[in-house]
């Protein structure tokens, strides 16, 4: 059972009590800027006007912060990683662990580079995905009326990450037994990838 989402940032920090103390000198230098903070996908994140700029979360085995738009950030001391290559286009993390500690001052001149930046509107472009329903979804779409209205009360990504699960299956038992598990899943209103977002 994961934890309950929190309701502010202050609850994050004590629902991740390893990491707290990292957590904590993060959260501080984050609220002595001007962004505003937050509760997204359960972590605290730090916006301007609205837009994501900084996010704070707390992991097994690490915790950081995330730039949302990373990628075009300096990185003056070789801290940003990103954390899919190829796949992950703007965002870039820096991480801590135990033995690993924090730099206020250099974490301080990254986070105005990154309120900065956001200020000069540097943004990547997201690339709209073509929604590619293969013949084994759309038989399934046709022929149950709840799934249907169901799948098309997602959001376009949410089906197209539906779609893509399903036609990047190479064998059709393999398609089949995808289908099978996404039906419950999309009646409930559910996410392919809701799981990783908590």
């Amino acid at each position: 059972m994961g934890l309950k989402k929190p309701t502010s940032g202050a609850q994050y920090v004590q629902d991740h009590p390893h990491w707290s103390a990292g957590l904590t000198i993060l959260r501080e230098l984050l609220l002595d800027t001007e962004l505003e903070e937050k509760i997204k996908w359960g972590i605290p994140v730090f916006c301007l006007e609205g837009k994501n700029v900084v996010g704070v979360a707390g992991f097994k085995h690490k915790y950081g912060l995330w730039f949302y738009q990373g990628s075009f950030m300096s990185d003056p001391a070789h801290l940003l990683v990103n954390a899919q290559e190829g796949k992950t286009k703007g965002m870039r993390h820096i991480y801590f662990g135990e033995k690993k500690t924090i730099d206020k001052q250099l974490m301080a001149q990254y986070i105005a580079e990154a309120i900065s930046n956001q200020k000069e509107g540097k943004m990547i472009k997201v690339e709209r995905r073509a929604l590619e329903i293969g013949p084994e979804l759309a038989a399934v779409l046709m022929a149950n009326k709840s799934f249907n209205k169901a799948f098309l009360g997602l959001r376009l990504a949410v089906q197209a990450d539906y779609a893509e699960y399903i036609n990047s299956a190479k064998r059709a038992d393999t398609k089949e037994r995808r289908l099978q598990k996404i039906i419950p899943m999309v009646l409930e209103g559910i996410g392919l990838n809701d799981k990783y977002k908590k």
